[in-house]
Order: structure tokens, then sequence, then C-alpha cells
């Protein structure tokens, strides 16, 4: 998912008609001091794309330029969760009189968009929902019907919203209105603030956008934080292979992405640490000795699950440019597979007579062995 940090999600919350504070984004302390000289008390925050950024130092108060300024000293520089803050937005301070938590995201359950709400804002919603179950309200909505005023304002009844309840109600129409314009994967207000009983506020915004729609969302796209890539991960992608460091040490090579998951959650599922998802498309003869050499960069893989499935594509094309690869290297790695579907008896006999390995009839087996082999070595 593309994810944009909060100064870049927040002006979306404002086209859709749901308010935010006056807000500018700094770069130095000067920079922090001038914008807090216009906008008076203020809060300044980190522009990382991590939560929990007030406890990490990251967000601090401010009720003059000179502390604005000294502020966004303190945090500008600053790692938090492994990133680093080289902006902050500089933000006009809101006393809230309830804190609200709202959210649009996916429920996969009910294959439906979803709004979350909660007067227990601030927190995360995990907590919110620990602390007290009741507080949470699930909004479900069908997207041939659409969302309705009627049906939010039944769904908040019973929440103490201080007369906030048409504020709030507009809000989450306006909230789903853009989640769907936007093809947002999650769009989330904590908190939301109701000020003086009517009126409301977004003092912080998470939106993620959903990768298939970048197309589609070209501007929002250009918006989002630039991915964090390991090593192999850019190497990875130079050479058009879709690779995630997972940091076990269980390697894992398989064709499709399905496959892919499948065969990481069953190494998860049997004890095991997977090393990576790494999977070799429809040029499977191509790329399978780059995927070579990208497990045997990684130092942390002791030993390599090789799944290959064939349908349309045929596993001996694809064992064929693994082999060739895997021989020229000749790793002291213990490697096992599973290999089934179009090209299987070509795949398997190549397998014998190149690497004298047998694969294994059941996924799981493999999986098994590869388990028991990393953890002898």
């Amino acid at each position: 998912m593309a994810d944009l940090l909060e100064h870049a999600a927040k002006p979306l919350l404002a086209e859709a008609g749901i308010p935010v504070p006056l807000a500018q984004l700094a770069n130095s302390p000067d920079e922090a001091a001038r914008v807090a000289t216009r906008i008076g008390t203020c809060v300044v925050k980190a522009q990382v794309p991590i939560g929990k950024r007030g406890k990490a130092g990251g967000i601090k108060a401010a009720a003059t330029a000179d502390e604005a300024r000294r502020a966004a000293h303190d945090i500008l520089g600053m790692k938090i969760a492994g990133h680093h803050c080289h902006e902050v937005l500089v933000e006009q301070s809101m006393q809230p009189v309830i804190e609200c938590y709202v959210a649009a995201m996916n429920d996969a359950a009910h294959r439906a968009p979803m709004l979350l709400v909660s007067t227990l804002g601030g927190m995360d919603v995990e907590e919110a929902m620990a602390q007290d179950p009741e507080a949470v309200r699930r909004i479900h909505v069908d997207p041939s019907v659409g969302l309705s005023s009627d049906h939010v304002r039944q769904s908040l009844s019973g929440l103490d919203l201080a007369a906030a309840d048409d504020a709030l109600t507009a809000v989450l129409l306006d909230l789903y209105t853009l989640f769907r314009r936007c093809d947002a994967t999650l769009i989330e207000i904590n908190p939301l603030a109701i000020l003086d009983g009517r009126t409301v506020c977004a003092l912080d915004c998470k939106f993620s956008l959903d990768d298939a729609a970048t197309s589609r969302q070209e501007r929002i796209a250009a918006l989002a934080v630039p991915e964090r890539q390991t090593e192999l991960e850019r190497r990875a992608a130079a050479d058009s292979l879709k690779y995630i460091d997972l940091g076990g040490d269980i390697g894992v090579l398989a064709n499709g992405a399905g496959l892919t998951m499948t065969t990481i959650d069953a190494i998860a599922h049997f004890g095991g640490a997977p090393a990576n998802f790494l999977e070799i498309g429809g040029e499977a003869y191509a790329s399978a000795g780059q995927a070579v050499d990208i497990l045997l960069a990684n130092p942390r893989i002791r030993s390599l699950v090789v799944n290959f499935c064939g349908a349309f594509a045929r596993t001996d094309v694809m064992a064929q440019g693994f082999v060739s690869r895997w021989s020229s290297h000749q790793p002291p790695l213990p490697v096992f597979f599973s290999i089934h579907g179009t090209g299987e008896e070509e795949a398997v006999a190549l397998l014998r007579n190149d690497l004298g390995v047998e694969p294994f009839d059941l996924m799981d087996d493999a999986i098994r062995a590869a388990i028991a082999a990393a953890g002898s070595r």
C-alpha cells in the first residue's frame, strides 16, 4: 500500500469537507518559528510514516514562536522506529472536549467497506476495544446502497458525543465518500476532536492508497511516502522481482503471489521463520536465475523451500532456470522442493539428474524438512 504522511493526507480531508487545523510544513527550526508567529499557539509534529510519535518525543506543544523553534530543533533529525524525521508540521493547537477515533476501511469478513467510530480517541483502536468494546461502533456499508445519515445516526446512538451528533454524522458521510472516491484501503482520523459540543476537527490522519489504484489516482500516489527498501529489495526491484525481507532464516521461492504467501504461512504454522517473500511470475525461465542470486545474498537463510505449481507456467521451465544458476554457485545451502503441475515429470527428472535431489510429494513435508535443516545448522 502507498501511505501518505499527515501533512499530505489532511488536505484530502479538507477537500472532502472535513475540518482540519491551520498548519504548514517546516524543514528548519527558523521556518517552524515563522509559521508559529502566523498561527499562534501550536503543536510541532514529526512527519514520519509511523504511529505513537508522541510517546517517542516527536510531538511537542509550543505557546510561542521561540518554543516552536526549540521544538523543531529537538524533533528534526530524530529517528522514530527507524524513520528519520526531515520535516515537521506546525499546526494550530486545539482544545478538544472529546477525542474520537474514526476510520474507513475494508472488512474482509463482510467483503464490504466499514466505518469504525469510538469516543476513546487518542489511543490505538485495539486498546480502545480492549478497554470498552461497546465504545467502538462498526458501521458496515453495502456499496450497492451506499451510506445514509439515518444509518450513521442509528449506529452512533448511545455514544456520549456532547451534542456533536450532526457534526460527526457529516464527517462520517464525507469520510466514506472520500474512501470510495480515492480508492483508499484505510483512512484513519485519530483523534477527531469535538471542540465545543458541535464543532469537530481532524487532528491527525493516516491514509493508505490501494496499490492497484495508483494508475487511477496518480495525484494521490505522487504524495505517498517512498517505500523503504533493503539493499536486497532494491536489487530485486532492479531485476523486476518482488522480494520482501521478512527477517527469518528459511528462504522461500515460489511461482505466483498466492502460492508464495501460502508457503510463508505454512512455514510459520509449522514453527519456522520465513526469511522472505520472493515469487517468479510469467517470465519464469528468465527470472529464476536472478531469484537464486538474491536468495544466496541473504546471509540469514539457513535452508530453502522451492515450491512450484504449474498451470499455465511450466514447472520444468522454472526448474531449469533455478538448476542452471544453482549449479553454477554450488552453495552448501540445503534446498527442499515441492513441484506439481504442468511439466512436473520433466522438472522432477531434472532435479534428480542435475542436483541429485528428490522433490517431496507434499508441500508440508518439504517445509518440515527445511525447518529441521535450518535448526541443525
